[in-house]
């Protein structure tokens, strides 16, 4: 009988264990699980800690006996595979909860170790608690049974936010320190300021720019001398994988230490497989080598696996990276690459700011949210997109998802046939608006100018024609821009100063209106991308 070992026994390691068992009925499958528990939904362990998820039991999916007796699956916790014989095809496991140690043989191996929490090496930081796993949940509500007042979260990732959240939810008062200069990395910097915002609305202190050098009895020390009240502390401040078992086997490691793995998820060994967040994976835009960490990938590759150990012709697509995380009902959700990561590759793009209602404006309860959307220039493809706001970023951003791994160019987003009813959409959908500025880009009919483009371009002697009216520009405009209604500019068209124009208004449609009466008549005149409302998320001055 085939036996194959799994090392890791939630979200990639059973994955694969039970797709194993529905291919072969007759394969003796093993999961070594070092913690004391299996099959947890580690990505609903923040939603305990506000009671959101009332009942601790409810994040425990399964456990070795119902496993066993559902999928006549060998699950042992509490065992640490602690080395792997490669050539004799043997592993050395420590039972911990029996304090013995034995060895097991396999014919496939499948490393499905996840990754450990980076813990930054500071004074005070064993008073820091982590958020990974079962025990390191009970451990944060032991420490709330204290009544703790306040709270520091270090690191402005998904999951520290989302504890954010929830600790505030429970009454603390929660300050976030970030050391890059904004939250959520994976946004553009004007996007994830809009959520920062959002935060501190809801009475969360945002910190960004700034590292924790000491952690006292009740406080926090920053870099720039401050001191944050913190009777609770949580570090969330990144994962590594854990493929220190991988490595002294003499397998190749890659990009921030993760397994190397091919198509197949096979290592450099043939019988030995890895899996989730422990491997390595492609990135579907760049191209380049990454880690990600995402419940929904570890669960697909898993499943993949074992069809191939089952001798299914199997592989992985790079991964394009889709996520999303909710704070005080706003989402913010993203895929593929942003444009800071583009920019710094040299790659030419365009880049769309849009700001629609998730349904049609006329009906009830139209909410606006903020899309953008990362093009390539020359072939028109979808580089990444990013939306935030209270409803319907979810469905737009996994239709850009879907169009990506489709292979379909951002200006066919705009013949997209899509659901649409009043309270479900728009006739235009926004994500047909998207593709209706794409194809306006790639066609040369207008273009465009982003918001950390104009001091530069204003400075080169191009001039802001802002075409509000006169009452929304009072309420503040860009520093030394003219003045000129739209519906007023075809008549005063000898007002416009000479020189390159910059066009704008509130969200981009009235600048694109003026850059198309200025450009033919001649005119070199660009569109605001995004208009004012992009302008202030980036956090820049009116006059």
């Amino acid at each position: 009988m085939r036996r194959t070992v799994i090392v890791g026994g939630v979200a990639a390691g059973m994955s694969t264990a039970t797709r194993l068992r529905r291919n072969d009925e007759n394969m003796e499958i093993v999961v070594l699980e070092r913690g004391p528990y299996v099959s947890f939904a580690n990505c609903g362990l923040p939603y305990h800690l506000g009671g959101t998820i009332a009942e601790r039991d409810e994040l425990l999916l399964h456990t070795p006996e119902s496993l066993a007796e559902r999928f006549d699956i060998d699950v042992r916790a509490s065992h640490e595979v602690v080395s792997i014989d490669r050539g004799a095809r043997t592993i050395t496991v420590v039972d911990r909860s029996a304090d013995t140690t034995g060895t097991l043989s396999y014919d496939a191996l499948v490393l499905a170790t996840g990754a450990s929490a980076v813990v930054p090496p500071i004074p005070g930081i064993e008073r820091a608690h982590t958020l990974r796993d079962v025990p390191d949940l009970d451990s944060v509500m032991a420490d709330l049974e204290r009544d703790p007042r306040s709270a520091v979260v270090l690191g402005g990732g998904f999951v520290g936010l989302e504890a954010a959240e929830n600790l505030a939810g429970r009454g603390l008062d929660v300050t976030i320190v970030e050391a890059a200069d904004q939250i959520l990395a994976p946004l553009d910097a004007e996007m994830a300021a809009v959520v920062a915002r959002h935060l501190e609305g809801n009475g969360v202190r945002v910190r960004t720019g700034l590292r924790a050098v000491a952690i006292d009895e009740d406080s926090v020390r920053l870099d720039d001398g401050s001191v944050v009240p913190a009777a609770l502390v949580l570090a969330s401040t990144g994962v590594r994988p854990e493929s220190g078992l991988a490595r002294d086997a003499g397998l190749e490691l890659g990009v921030g230490g993760g397994v190397l793995v091919d198509a197949q998820r096979r290592t450099g060994d043939p019988r030995i497989f890895a899996v989730g967040d422990v491997a390595v994976e492609s990135s579907a835009v760049t191209g380049q080598d990454t880690l990600v960490p995402l419940a929904n990938i570890a669960n697909r590759h898993g499943r993949m696996v074992a069809d191939v150990i089952c001798g299914r012709t199997a592989g992985a697509l790079p991964s394009l990276g889709t996520a999303i995380v909710g704070l005080f009902g706003l989402a913010a959700a993203v895929v593929g690459a942003n444009e800071r990561t583009l920019r710094q590759q040299g790659r030419a793009i365009h880049v769309i700011h849009t700001h629609p209602s998730d349904h049609a404006g006329y009906y009830p309860g139209a909410e606006m949210m903020k899309l953008k959307l990362v093009v390539d220039a020359e072939t028109g493809l979808i580089l990444g997109a990013q939306g935030v706001g209270r409803s319907g970023v979810d469905k737009r951003i996994d239709v850009i998802a879907t169009a990506m791994r489709a292979g379909l160019s951002a200006a066919d987003l705009a013949d997209l046939e899509l659901a649409y009813a009043p309270q479900f959409g728009s006739a235009k959908d926004p994500v047909n608006m998207l593709g209706m500025i794409a194809d306006n880009l790639a066609a040369g009919t207008v273009g465009t100018t982003q918001w950390h483009e104009v001091h530069a371009a204003v400075a080169a002697g191009a001039t802001v024609l802002d075409v509000r009216t006169p009452e929304e520009v009072a309420a503040g405009t860009i520093a030394g821009a003219v003045n000129i209604p739209l519906d007023e500019l075809r008549k005063r068209l000898d007002e416009v100063p000479d020189g390159p124009v910059i066009a704008t208004c509130r969200v981009g449609m009235r600048g694109y209106l003026a850059t198309r009466i200025l450009t033919q008549e001649g005119r070199d005149a660009t569109n605001l991308d995004g208009g004012m409302l992009t302008w202030e998320d980036a956090g820049l001055p009116l006059a």
